[in-house]
């Protein structure tokens, strides 16, 4: 079996879905990979090898093709195609052409929602967003953009957003002019999510000259949970792992049922992200209360451990009204919500990107019975367990 693979190797994201579709070509019998390097980066090496410039499905005599629209001329080859094809962001690009092809994406809202959510809980009562200006290929950032300020609107806290269109056109010197008196504008402390990894670098290294404190006045989490990029910042950031290998072995999947002569069961798939990996960037609590802060850091590491109240109060070692008071005054919940909160962001990513059985999606978050996370289930995310998983498939 001749797979190819026309991906763009020197982004992150691709190079996760390349690993996704390895693992699957591993435990398959009989298939052959196939790499083509994605044309529209324009280097020089390319130019001079016409193998490298364009998709041309005759020569490589594929039986089934995993490929991303990042070119006018490849997405016009793919939309031809005589074998399957599998596409990935099909949003951004080409992919309009080729709206029958079935493609997989990242649910960029869900990703934005999960950062904002954790700097939230955190204490942050400012937050920020970092894009890229939007163009073809970059609308990922601008959907994460909105679902970010959405769901700071829904917290009542106050959201600022970097003016990308401003940044439109102009010179790197003058780019990163503009970002550093957006940066230094910004009310401190401020959680900030940067679209990816890439700009979070920008962003750290603007607090690094503005000798602004990373994470005590910024504290900053990426996308993309580049290994390189995240240990090579100072301090190391914290990033959300988006689920591209999930991407890349289910795409494998479903290329192979399309080649063995069956229907795409959908066209659309949205994978939701894995999980936010915290690291010295955003691991601060911004809270002033030593009270209130304790609680949450004891909650956000045992609430899964299907924790109560009292224990809570015993790990704060102050009295339960004491601590009641000081928790409700700085975070507007009680700390039996606090708690019930954390487990239930757990159950909802157990349910939507696991195909974990309802019992053991409530023990692994804290729930002593599968029917009192149903009832909690169904009063938080307004479906029941079921229904949100069907949805989250469905994308």
């Amino acid at each position: 079996m001749q797979v190819l693979l026309a991906l763009d190797t020197t982004n992150t994201h691709h190079r996760k879905i390349i690993r996704g579709v390895t693992t699957y070509a591993h435990d398959a019998k009989g298939w052959a990979l196939h790499l083509m390097h994605d044309p529209h980066q324009g280097l020089l090496y390319r130019d001079q090898d016409p193998l490298e410039k364009q998709l041309i499905l005759d020569l490589w005599q594929a039986d089934g093709i995993i490929a991303a629209f990042t070119s006018r001329e490849n997405t016009d080859a793919l939309s031809k195609a005589k074998v399957p094809v599998v596409g990935i962001e099909p949003d951004f690009g080409w992919g309009e052409q080729v709206a029958h092809i079935p493609s997989f994406s990242t649910d960029n809202r869900a990703i934005a929602r999960l950062v904002a959510q954790d700097l939230i809980a955190r204490g942050f009562r400012q937050l920020a967003f970092c894009g890229v200006p939007t163009t073809r290929f970059t609308g990922w950032s601008a959907q994460r953009e909105v679902a970010f300020a959405e769901c700071a609107a829904e917290a009542g806290v106050p959201c600022d957003i970097f003016p990308t269109d401003s940044a439109k056109g102009k010179g790197v010197s003058k780019v990163h002019e503009r970002l550093l008196a957006w940066v230094d504008s910004l009310t401190k402390p401020v959680g900030l999510m940067a679209c990816y990894d890439v700009r979070a670098f920008h962003v750290l290294d603007a607090c690094r000259q503005l000798g602004l404190l990373v994470p005590e006045d910024v504290a900053v989490i990426g996308v993309d949970n580049d290994e390189m990029l995240t240990e090579l910042s100072n301090p190391p950031l914290s990033s959300v792992e988006q689920g591209a290998k999930k991407i890349g072995y289910e795409a494998a999947i479903l290329l192979d049922q399309l080649i063995a002569g069956k229907k795409a069961p959908e066209l659309r798939i949205q994978v939701e992200p894995e999980r936010l990996v915290t690291r010295r960037s955003s691991d601060f609590w911004a809270i002033e209360d030593a009270y209130v802060s304790e609680a949450l850091k004891y909650i956000r590491e045992h609430a899964c451990e299907g924790i109560q109240v009292a224990d809570v109060v015993r790990a704060v070692a102050v009295s339960r009204s004491t601590l009641e008071s000081h928790f409700r005054n700085a975070m507007g919940r009680t700390l039996h919500a606090e708690i019930q909160r954390v487990q239930m962001e757990c159950a909802r990513r157990l349910v939507a990107t696991t195909d974990l059985p309802l019992k053991e999606v409530a023990t692994a978050a804290g729930f002593s019975y599968v029917q009192h996370m149903t009832t909690l289930f169904r009063q938080h995310m307004g479906q029941t367990p079921a229904q949100y998983r069907k949805h989250a498939r469905s994308g």
